[in-house]
């Protein structure tokens, strides 16, 4: 098969007599293996013996004609060339065989990734955000950026982070919410893949202060429904193109992925409220569910046979000002997308109309001089439009099982950690 070119760490290495055993991992989930025998290359096996776990090299060599290891691909080297030597024990076990504490993982993670369990987790989310742009290409979608800083917030309240814009008060980007509504003025369906920032002061394996969305909007639509056959696609295809393409980072983690049946259960929110209260639960039909309501919620539909459902028609008094309110003025098209009793993804119909959606500015405590730049985009011509934002680190944390919404985010911004 010719002479190959692997570059990576040392992970592993044991001797046996007069052969070294040496695994190295690169950007494939699986380690590559060196075997060193003092007979067939003495000069290789010398260097094979001064070298230890944390080193990085590259070497060239052909697959082995026989593969013994079940690791890994096995190889025979024919050259070797060491980069660096750890000055000093690593840290952690990059071989994963010592067990580390969730806060040792996120301090290390940048060093973890060479752990194959590690490893997989971030190829799976890296398929899950190429899957989603695939999705997108495919079905007519731009791909857009917003602004990070902000003069104000999408939702308004005191989740934000506030900083200093040269002589003004700014505000990181709680969500590209209103400038992807400002965008249907001129696109018809726009998408991006952006981080948000939340100054909401909990530590729960949930929530992060800065986490990753995928955002989408589109215009000139029926009604919601639109909106929720575009998510439910979206996650149908993000599923399957996992499910193709990540056999060996599924299988070393162990996890299996149920394909999803479509179409997602519709679940309206009153209803979602009476089966709550008929397990005993206080929920109010005016706010949005706590997160023990939505765990709660999770372990009933699955009962039922529902992994991924949506529930829909949110109550005005818990939604955000731009959703389009039912004729009968109490309740919205807004919706959630749980998994498992997790809410992944949040989305609706929007007020499209002028006059409308100054009111509901008004009617939210909201002073509409501060979203003035974000009102004028609905005095030209705006269509019918609605989108959602899904969560990465949820979709992912779900699809794979993790405990911990933290597992699925290579660096962790939350209430306690500010660095690495």
């Amino acid at each position: 098969m010719g002479l190959k070119r692997i570059c990576g760490w040392i992970i592993r290495k044991k001797s046996i007599g007069r052969i070294i055993i040496i695994e190295v991992s690169s950007d494939s989930v699986r380690p590559s293996v060196l075997v060193l025998k003092e007979e067939r290359e003495p000069e290789l096996f010398k260097l094979g013996m001064e070298i230890d776990v944390g080193t990085a090299l590259c070497f060239e060599g052909e697959e082995a004609p026989e593969q013994r290891s079940a690791r890994g691909v096995e190889y025979i080297a024919r050259k070797i060339e060491v980069y660096a030597k750890p000055i000093e024990p690593l840290p952690v076990d990059t071989m994963g065989k010592v067990p580390a504490l969730l806060d040792t993982r996120i301090k290390y993670r940048w060093l973890l990734v060479r752990n194959p369990v590690e490893k997989a987790i971030f190829i799976i989310r890296n398929s899950l955000l190429n899957a989603a742009r695939e999705y997108f290409s495919k079905n007519g979608f731009i791909e857009v950026q917003t602004p990070k800083i902000v003069a104000a917030g999408a939702e308004g309240g005191a989740t934000l982070f506030k900083i200093q814009y040269f002589e003004n008060d700014a505000y990181l980007s709680q969500s590209p919410q209103l400038f992807k509504q400002m965008l249907m003025a001129g696109f018809t369906r726009v998408y991006e893949i952006t981080p948000y920032f939340r100054a909401e002061k909990y530590n729960t394996t949930r929530h992060l202060n800065e986490s990753w969305g995928i955002d989408v909007e589109q215009g000139f639509i029926n009604s919601v429904e639109d909106v929720l056959q575009t998510l439910e696609n979206l996650i149908t295809y993000i599923i399957e193109y996992v499910l193709k393409n990540n056999k060996e980072e599924l299988e070393i983690l162990g996890v299996t992925i149920k394909k999803p049946s479509t179409p997602f259960k519709r679940l309206k929110f009153q209803e979602a409220v009476d089966i709550l209260r008929s397990e005993g639960l206080e929920v109010s039909e005016t706010e949005d569910l706590s997160d023990y309501a939505e765990k709660k919620l999770g372990e009933i539909m699955a009962e039922k046979g529902y992994e991924l459902y949506f529930i829909v028609g949110f109550p005005w008094a818990s939604t955000g000002f731009y959703y389009m309110r039912d004729e009968d003025g109490v309740y919205t098209r807004k919706f959630d997308l749980d998994y498992s009793g997790l809410e992944i993804a949040s989305g609706g119909q929007r007020e499209h109309r002028y006059e409308k959606l100054l009111n509901a500015l008004k009617e939210k405590g909201l002073n509409p001089e501060n979203f003035s730049f974000y009102l004028e985009a609905f005095k030209y011509g705006m269509p019918p439009h609605g989108g959602f934002g899904l969560g990465v680190e949820r979709l992912l944390m779900k699809m794979l099982n993790l405990e911990n919404v933290r597992e699925a985010i290579l660096f962790v911004r939350d209430r306690t950690r500010l660095v690495p």
